[in-house]
C-alpha cells in the first residue's frame, strides 16, 4: 500500500478519538484526580491508544486482514489528530474556563469590592448574567450526582450560557485559526529548510515506520528497548503498589537536593533544589540534540547560580521590584531577563525565514511564481490570506467590547509572538512539559504601565491571557507543528488539513459540554479544581491591584529585560556564526520555566548518556542504545496508561507523569 497516501477513513477516527478523550478528560482529571489523559506536548491518552492500535494493526496483518484498513502513515495521522484534540478538554482551555467567566461573581465580597470596582467594567456579554446559573456550576444540581449524564445535559440552564459560550467559541476558533495560518506559514521553513528536529515524534514515528515495513513485533523486542521496558515496568509497579498498600517499600522518584546547599551565599540559588526522576524525560532528552539538551540544564544551573551571584555582589533586590504581575511563576525580577531574550529569539526566527516570508508575501500578492512544497498543507496565498483576515477579525472582535485599537494591536501581537517562539522551543527542544516564566502582558506592562491599557482593557487583557496564552502545558500550536512535519510528504494534506480543523471545532464543542456536565453535576466545589480557582483567582486580583493603584514602567524589570535581550542576541550571534558553538539559544528562554524544575535533570541524564555513546561507541553504539531510551519513553507511558486504568476503579490514581 502507498505509504504517502491518507484515506478518509483516517481522519474519521482520529477525529473521533479524539473526541472520546475530550469527553472523558473532564471527568478523569478532576473528579477522579487521576493520571491526566491529555497532558503535556506527548499527551499519554494519544498514545497509549496509539500503541494498542498499532499491536492489534500488525496482529492482524498476520493474517492478512490489516494492509487495506489503516497503514503505518495512517496510523501516525490518528496519533497527531487525537494529540491536537486532546489538550483542548483540561489546561489547553476547559480547566480554568468557566472559573474564569464566573469568579469575578461568585466570589465577588465587600472585602475585595470585586462588585463596585472590576463587576462594572466587564463586557457583558462575555459572562453568564444569571447568579443562579453560576451557584448551580459551583454547587451542583439538586440530586445531580444521582443523575444519568443526559439528564444533567438537560437540566443545564442553557439559556443563559450560551450566549457568553458563542461568544467566546467565536474568540476560540479565531485564535486555533490564525495559530494553524500561522504554522502553515512556517512549516516549510522549520522542517524543509532549516531541518529541525523532532524529538517529540521520534518513537511513534519509529513505531510507524516499522509498523509500515511489517516489523513492528521485532521493533518491540529489541533487546535494548525490553531493558527499558523491564526498568520502567519494575520501578512503576512498585511504586504504584506503595501507593496503594503503603507497606510495599518504594523506590524514590524525587530527591530533596537543597538541604545540601546553603541558604545564603554563591549558591544560595539552589537551596530548594530538587531532583525529579521520569524515565520518559530522560528518554526525550536522549533523543534531542546533544547542543539542546546541554543548553536546557546548563542555563537552568547558571540562572540558579545568578542570585547567588548577585547576592554576593550586593545586590539584593526585593520581589517587590517586580510590582504586579501575571507570570505563571514569576517571582524575582532576575527571572524577566526572559522578557528580552524572547523579543531578541522572536527577531532571530524572523530573521532565518526573512526569505521564506518574503516569498509567501509575494506569492500572497500575486506577484511571486508558485511552488510546490511536500509540507505545506495549502497554498501560502490560503494561509497568508488566513492569517491576515483571521488577526483583523480578532482586533475587530476586541475592538467590538471595548479594547482600544492600540492596546488590541500590541497585546494580539505580543500573545502570537510568544506562541510562536514557545512551540519553537517546545518542539526542537523535545519539551514534553513546558509553562512560561513571563506572562505576554508582563512585558506591555513593564515598557507602557498599566494606564497604557485602561480600566477596561487590563480587565480585557488579563482575562483573554487566562483562557489561551498563560498555562502552555497543553497548548495546541506545537501540536500543530508536529502535525505538519506528519504531514510531511503526504499527498493528501489538505485533508489532514480538513480534519485538524474538524478535530479542533468537535474538541471545543464537546469538551464545553463535559466540563459543563461535570460541574452541574457534582458542582465545582466537589471536584478537584484547586489550582484553577486559585490561579484564576490570582488574574482577578491582580486586575483589581492595578486599578486601585496603576503601576508604571519598573526599572529593575527593564534593566534585566535588556540584560536577557543583550545575553540572546551574543548567543544567537555565537551560534549563527559559529559550528563549534556547544550553546543553543533556546536554552536560555527556559532557564526560570518552573518546567525545569522538573525536566533539568533528565536533560542532564540524557545528554550526558547521549555525548558518552557517541564519543567512545560512535553512531553505531548510538544507534544500539538508543533503543534503552525508546523503552524508557513507551514503559512510561504504558504504565501510565494502565494505572489510569486502575484510577479508574479505585479511590484515586497513582501518579506516573507530573501534573
Amino acid at each position: 500500500m502507498d505509504q504517502n497516501r491518507v484515506r478518509l477513513r483516517a481522519i474519521i477516527l482520529g477525529v473521533i478519538l479524539g473526541i472520546i478523550i475530550c469527553a472523558l478528560t473532564p471527568y478523569n482529571n478532576t473528579y477522579l484526580n487521576a493520571t491526566p489523559l491529555g497532558g503535556g506536548h506527548f499527551p499519554l491518552a494519544a498514545f497509549f491508544v496509539f500503541f494498542w492500535l498499532s499491536i492489534a494493526i500488525a496482529a492482524l496483518g498476520r493474517f492478512r486482514f490489516s494492509a487495506s484498513w489503516l497503514s503505518g502513515r495512517e496510523l501516525f495521522v490518528v496519533w497527531i489528530l487525537m494529540v491536537i484534540a486532546s489538550g483542548i478538554a483540561y489546561t489547553g482551555l476547559v480547566r480554568t474556563f468557566f472559573i474564569n467567566l464566573t469568579a469575578p461573581y461568585h466570589f465577588a465580597s465587600l472585602g475585595n469590592r470585586w462588585g463596585e470596582v472590576i463587576q462594572p467594567i466587564l463586557p457583558r456579554a462575555w459572562y453568564p448574567g444569571d447568579p443562579n446559573s453560576i451557584s448551580l456550576l459551583y454547587n451542583g444540581l439538586e440530586g445531580g450526582s444521582q443523575m444519568g449524564w443526559w439528564q444533567v445535559v438537560q437540566k443545564i440552564p442553557w439559556d443563559c450560557w450560551l450566549p457568553p459560550l458563542l461568544t467566546w467559541v467565536g474568540f476560540v476558533l479565531l485564535c486555533y485559526w490564525v495559530m494553524l495560518c500561522l504554522v502553515d506559514i512556517f512549516s516549510e521553513q522549520w522542517i524543509a529548510n532549516e531541518k529541525m528536529n523532532f524529538p517529540l515524534l521520534r518513537v511513534p514515528q519509529l513505531m510507524e515506520e516499522a509498523l509500515a515495513e511489517k516489523r513492528l513485533f521485532r521493533f518491540l523486542a529489541n533487546r535494548f528497548l525490553l531493558v527499558g521496558l523491564l526498568a520502567t515496568f519494575t520501578l512503576h509497579l512498585i511504586n504504584g503498589l506503595h501507593f496503594y498498600f503503603p507497606s510495599v517499600p518504594q523506590v524514590p522518584t524525587l530527591i530533596l537536593a537543597g538541604p545540601y546547599f546553603p541558604k545564603h551565599g554563591l549558591f544560595s540559588g539552589f537551596h530548594k533544589l530538587k531532583i525529579f526522576i521520569y524515565p520518559a524525560f530522560i528518554g526525550f532528552a536522549f533523543l534531542t540534540s546533544r547542543q539542546i539538551s546541554f543548553s536546557f540544564w546548563f542555563f537552568f544551573l547558571f540562572g540558579g547560580l545568578l542570585y547567588g551571584l548577585l547576592s554576593v555582589l550586593g545586590y539584593n533586590i526585593p520581589a517587590a521590584a517586580l510590582g504586579v504581575t501575571f507570570g505563571p511563576t514569576l517571582s524575582r525580577p532576575e527571572e524577566t531577563q526572559v522578557i528580552g531574550a524572547y523579543a531578541v529569539f522572536f527577531i532571530f526566527i524572523l530573521w532565518l525565514a526573512r526569505y521564506h516570508l518574503l516569498d509567501v508575501t509575494k506569492q500572497c500578492l500575486f506577484i511571486g511564481k508558485r511552488r510546490e512544497s511536500e509540507v505545506e498543507w495549502t497554498s501560502p496565498r490560503i494561509s497568508g490570506w488566513g492569517f491576515w483576515l483571521g488577526t483583523a477579525i480578532l482586533i475587530f472582535w476586541c475592538l467590538k467590547f471595548g479594547m482600544p485599537l492600540k492596546v488590541a494591536l500590541l497585546l494580539l501581537g505580543a500573545f502570537l509572538f510568544i506562541m510562536l517562539v514557545s512551540s519553537k522551543v517546545i518542539c526542537q527542544g523535545g519539551i514534553p512539559y513546558f509553562t512560561l516564566s513571563a506572562a505576554p502582558t508582563d512585558g506591555l506592562l513593564s515598557f507602557f504601565g498599566s494606564r497604557f491599557f485602561t480600566n477596561l482593557g487590563l480587565a480585557m487583557a488579563a482575562v483573554m491571557q487566562k483562557v489561551m496564552f498563560l498555562d502552555l502545558r497543553e497548548s495546541m500550536m506545537p501540536s500543530l507543528i508536529h502535525g505538519a512535519k506528519v504531514s510531511e510528504g503526504v499527498r493528501s494534506r489538505r485533508l489532514i488539513f480538513m480534519g485538524i480543523i474538524l478535530a479542533v471545532i468537535a474538541g471545543v464543542v464537546v469538551s464545553f459540554v463535559a466540563m459543563l456536565a461535570l460541574c452541574h453535576k457534582y458542582g465545582i466545589r466537589g471536584l478537584q479544581m484547586d489550582w484553577a480557582t486559585r490561579t484564576t483567582l490570582g488574574v482577578y486580583e491582580n486586575v483589581q491591584r492595578l486599578l486601585d493603584a496603576p503601576g508604571e514602567p519598573r526599572q529593575w524589570v527593564l534593566i534585566f529585560s535588556a540584560v536577557g535581550a543583550l545575553i540572546m542576541l551574543v548567543l544567537v550571534i555565537l551560534y549563527q556564526r559559529f559550528y563549534w558553538w556547544p550553546i543553543h539559544p533556546i536554552g536560555y528562554l527556559t532557564a526560570y520555566s518552573s518546567a525545569m524544575r522538573i525536566l533539568w535533570f533528565s536533560f542532564m541524564v540524557g545528554w550526558l548518556c547521549n555525548h558518552l555513546s557517541l564519543r567512545y561507541g560512535g553512531v553505531s553504539l548510538f544507534n544500539k542504545v538508543r533503543f534503552f531510551f525508546i523503552g524508557l519513553i513507551i514503559g512510561d507511558f504504558l504504565m501510565a496508561g494502565s494505572w489510569a486504568l486502575v484510577g479508574l476503579f479505585t479511590f484515586a490514581s497513582y501518579q506516573v507523569l507530573p501534573t
